[in-house]
């Protein structure tokens, strides 16, 4: 290659890690004065993956990820370096409640991802039972030791069930943390998804004494946990698509990778009939398609990214008549906890989550009306995926109604799938993801990145994407 010859990158995928990465690649916020050339390739018409955004009763509202976690910078930083922070929400709406013995009950305070710190808060509750206040209690009074010792990973279901009862996990724990992966907290890798349990799980003594001094309590004046942008998520991958092509990022919709060839120390890139040679390939895809595309070229990668399992989830958004909901809301939303069931003999019930969108974002308020939000699916639970449009929204409108009172139907609703969306981290997952990234830097001018590695979130997402680009020269 002549020694003026800008080197020339692939992002494949343009999710938000994919969007992210190509960012990174042509300078984030500072923008490279000798960027490479750089080609972005997405299979769909579309740039933004599950960040989409819909017009629904007359305002834009998100039918995937509403929000992003505050208390990591990557998100929000990137929504300012593009030119969105004016349009930047805060959440309006505080506290969520779980769906217990047929009612929706307020969480208690005190809670770290739905593992209690303190006991009077949570025994006070009325959530827990009998049964679940003395688990508390013998973690407050004769807390049992860890007898395994020092371990780099545990499902989280188990630890905290042996520190704390089964009660406080199928109650709080699950719901929370499995509802956020769709996913089993009985398998799910608490080095992973919670290291802070993991540590304070560790300690001699209390549990909750050990995590609060893991999690400190927030300052008064700590920045709002969540945030979300006025035009709707998918704003800020239309900004980024924008921004990108501004600086002369090739972006080709409609171009799915068929296959990768390894030739002379570069790569070439398929898509579309035609091959695009690049001297770096960023991989911002799924697991199972990202296994696809090295097959042949690495058998230990391919055999790790087939590892990764993935759960479908369904959203449905309802557009409500107020008088339709009997009593005022409180929170912003609810939880249904995955072992409850609506009867002795019957299935459980299909909603996992309802959220109060128009409480949680107050910029989605209209007077006389509510916006709900229900999820369904997870891991163990694929229902959903082979219902119609109109049995998914009848049976969570019917839930719903039994959750929160609600009379007549909906004005509105929207069904959307997001089929193989949400990785499942199991036991060792970090361990899995190194071998991935370790086998793909072997390859030399390729990495990784996605959901499937280090984190689902948007803010978790956008790390991985950048990451990617600076490792892969």
């Amino acid at each position: 290659m002549a020694g003026d010859t800008p080197r020339r990158a692939v992002v494949v995928g343009g999710g938000i890690s994919g969007l992210a990465a190509a960012w990174e690649l042509s300078g984030g916020a500072h923008k490279s004065p000798a960027p490479p050339q750089i080609v972005l390739m997405e299979s769909s018409d579309r740039l933004g993956g599950a960040l989409r955004t819909a017009m629904f009763g007359g305002r834009l509202v998100d039918v995937g990820p509403d929000g992003f976690l505050g208390r990591r910078p990557e998100a929000f930083e990137l929504c300012q370096e593009v030119g969105l922070g004016d349009t930047l929400v805060p959440i309006a709406g505080r506290g969520a409640a779980v769906v217990v013995r047929g009612r929706v009950r307020m969480l208690p305070d005190g809670l770290v991802l739905g593992v209690p710190t303190r006991f009077w808060p949570a025994a006070r509750s009325g959530l827990l039972g009998l049964r679940g206040q003395l688990g508390l209690a013998r973690d407050v009074l004769v807390p049992r030791p860890d007898r395994r010792g020092p371990i780099g990973d545990r499902s989280i279901g188990p630890l905290v069930a042996r520190k704390l009862g089964r009660r406080v996990v199928d109650t709080l724990v699950d719901p929370l943390m499995g509802g956020i992966h769709a996913g089993s907290t009985d398998d799910m890798s608490a080095a992973a998804t919670f290291p802070v349990l993991l540590a304070a799980a560790q300690r001699r003594g209390s549990l909750m004494r050990a995590l609060r001094a893991e999690v400190p309590v927030p300052a008064a004046d700590a920045p709002p946990l969540f945030w979300t942008l006025s035009g709707g998520m998918e704003s800020l991958t239309e900004r980024l698509g924008d921004v990108l092509n501004e600086r002369g990022v090739e972006i080709r919709r409609s171009a799915p990778v068929e296959r990768l060839e390894r030739t002379g120390g570069r790569w070439g890139v398929h898509a579309n009939g035609t091959v695009t040679e690049a001297d770096g390939v960023v991989l911002a895809l799924p697991a199972t398609p990202t296994s696809l595309l090295l097959h042949g070229h690495d058998d230990e990668v391919v055999g790790l990214l087939n590892g990764i399992e993935y759960a479908s989830v369904t959203l449905v958004t309802f557009r409500v008549d107020a008088e339709s909901v009997p009593a005022p809301l409180k929170g912003t939303g609810f939880l249904v906890p995955r072992r409850s069931h609506p009867s002795r003999g019957s299935d459980a019930w299909a909603v996992t989550a309802c959220t109060y969108l128009d409480q949680k974002w107050p910029h989605l308020a209209r007077d006389g009306e509510v916006l709900l939000r229900a999820s369904l699916g997870r891991s163990d639970d694929g229902r959903a995926a082979g219902w119609s449009d109109a049995d998914v929204c009848d049976r969570a409108w019917s839930e719903l109604s039994t959750f929160m009172g609600l009379t007549g139907t909906p004005l509105e609703s929207m069904v959307v799938r997001f089929p193989d969306s949400l990785p499942q981290y199991r036991v060792h997952h970090l361990l899995r993801t190194t071998g991935i990234e370790s086998a793909v830097a072997r390859l030399g001018g390729l990495s990784v990145a996605g959901a499937a590695y280090c984190g689902v979130g948007i803010p978790a997402c956008i790390a991985s994407g950048r990451a990617a680009a600076r490792s892969l020269w």
